[in-house]
């Protein structure tokens, strides 16, 4: 038999599919394995380059294979589709992920370590129960507006739903007042427990000396330094800053053709986590700006005279995105930039 020299291999929970290919590119193998073969496959079969989609589970096999001395390759699930021919299946999938893994421009994703991912592990669970929380505060609000009760939007005005619920002289039948109660209840053990998660996030930016460097780029606190240590690949995966902001989503979309450049809304393809964290800190200095006052003759200054609110919030967290590849690529700390008189 021809020697292997890529694999594709389609994950699943139970059945995986292998798919085998020789240095010309033609097929040598294409076989079914349980979950419990796998390892034992991958032990015995020369060494060669194993490629899978990015999905779960992908990181761990990853791992896994790659200790068997194979080289592992993970590539985003967007690339192998175009390599997909007619019908859809685990095969089908196998043959494409090895067809994708062999073009010499593909993209790969950075294999995550367990401490990396379990760094990770906080935040998700904490989008989660911030989540939670909105739900119950959307039901709360809908709830009482049945009865004639409307509060504004947003979780600072939390306090007056809860007021008329505990308010025994309000209009809230007593049936009502008991179900409600419950989900107040519930309401105050998820504020408890983002609190918690929180002073964790705070804890683990101050123990992180890349954090704390973060930390000094205007808009960014805790929260978002300790996702970027824990989320953003290594620097050295972009070439520079513009690299790094297009992998967060923060570029405009190009739809240019016949040597015009056309340039759409904001991409949105990349990591959400951190790209509705760099906004949120956007949102928040260009908040500032608006009340106190940008710096006169500043970057900041001149979107804010001339363009949307909502396109200076992106604008300004494309720019700290550069700065944090910045910082993590050359070390140092933010320093302001001079403004001319």
């Amino acid at each position: 038999m021809e020697q292997i020299i890529t694999v594709g291999l389609d994950l699943a929970k139970h059945v995986f599919q292998v798919h085998g290919a020789g240095r010309d590119g033609t097929v040598v193998m294409r076989k079914k394995l349980r979950r419990d073969q796998l390892l034992s496959f991958f032990a015995e079969l020369p060494r060669c380059t194993v490629a899978m989609e990015a999905c779960g589970g992908a990181h761990h096999w990853a791992r896994e294979i790659g200790r068997l001395g194979h080289e592992v390759k993970l590539i985003a699930p967007a690339y192998v589709k175009p390599f997909v021919k007619r019908q859809k299946n685990d095969m089908a999938d196998a043959e494409a992920i090895c067809e994708a893994a062999q073009r010499p421009t593909m993209r790969f994703v950075p294999v995550k370590s367990e401490a990396a991912q379990a760094s990770a592990l906080v935040f998700r669970t904490r989008d989660l129960l911030v989540r939670q929380r909105t739900q119950l505060i959307n039901a709360l609000r809908g709830h009482m507006t049945e009865f004639g009760m409307v509060v504004a939007q947003g979780p600072m005005h939390v306090a007056r739903l809860i007021a008329i619920v505990e308010d025994p002289d309000s209009d809230l039948p007593e049936s009502a007042r008991i179900v409600l109660g419950v989900l107040i209840t519930e309401l105050h053990a998820l504020d408890d427990r983002v609190l918690k998660l929180d002073a964790e996030i705070v804890r683990r930016a101050k123990d992180d000396p890349v954090a704390r460097r973060l930390m000094t780029i205007p808009g960014i606190g805790a929260i978002t330094a300790t996702a970027l240590v824990a989320l953003a690949p290594a620097a050295a995966t972009f070439r520079r800053g513009r690299d790094f902001a297009a992998w967060l989503g923060l570029t405009p979309v190009q739809r240019s053709s016949g040597g015009k450049e056309r340039l759409g809304r904001t991409s949105k393809m990349g990591e959400r986590t951190l790209r509705r964290l760099l906004i949120i800190g956007a949102s928040a200095v260009a908040g500032w700006a608006s009340r106190k006052g940008a710096k006169p003759g500043s970057w900041l200054a001149s979107m804010m005279a001339r363009k949307p609110p909502m396109l200076v919030r992106v604008a300004l967290a494309n720019k700290m995105a550069r700065m944090v590849w910045a910082l993590l690529a050359h070390g140092g700390v933010y320093r302001a930039p001079a403004v001319a008189a």
